[in-house]
């Protein structure tokens, strides 16, 4: 009886070793609680969008076109990965032009996938002021009244 609660105690201990190390090394782990991190060089808050800047931006939506089609930050402008090349060809003068800052967004916390679209954007078009909103797309639904 107590071999097997004891072998029980080792199996659930190399288990919460294992999940515990796998969360900490897997680089899209999710957050174990919430906290308030600065944002990152390349990240803009609502808060900046709104204050500094007083809106007056232009958003780039990075999610697949299904969700842009669904719903968008009003303004927005579809620019994913997948249609990069075509949604380029349509924005490329606007962003050339560009004197405002261009904002990106996507459907993740993290915002992966504008991470990539910004990478590719500013290979082809020299922004002084591009930025992925922190927080993407569930930052701006939770901001919303």
């Amino acid at each position: 009886m107590f071999r097997a609660l004891f072998q029980a105690l080792i199996l659930g201990g190399c288990s919460l070793l294992a999940a515990a190390a796998t969360h900490l090394l897997h680089p899209r782990a999710p957050a174990l609680y919430l906290q308030k991190a600065a944002p990152r060089e390349d990240e803009a808050t609502l808060e900046r969008v709104k204050g500094e800047w007083q809106n007056r931006v232009i958003w780039l939506d990075a999610r697949p076109e299904e969700q842009f089609r669904q719903e968008h930050i009003p303004g927005a402008r579809p620019l994913n990965e997948q249609q990069f090349d075509s949604q380029l060809v349509e924005l490329f003068d606007l962003l050339q032009t560009a004197e405002v800052p261009v904002i990106l967004y996507c459907s993740g916390e993290r915002c992966e996938a504008a991470r990539r679209v910004r990478e590719r954007l500013l290979q082809i078009v020299p922004l002084e002021q591009c930025f992925i909103l922190k927080g993407g797309w569930p930052a701006w639904k939770a901001a919303q009244p």
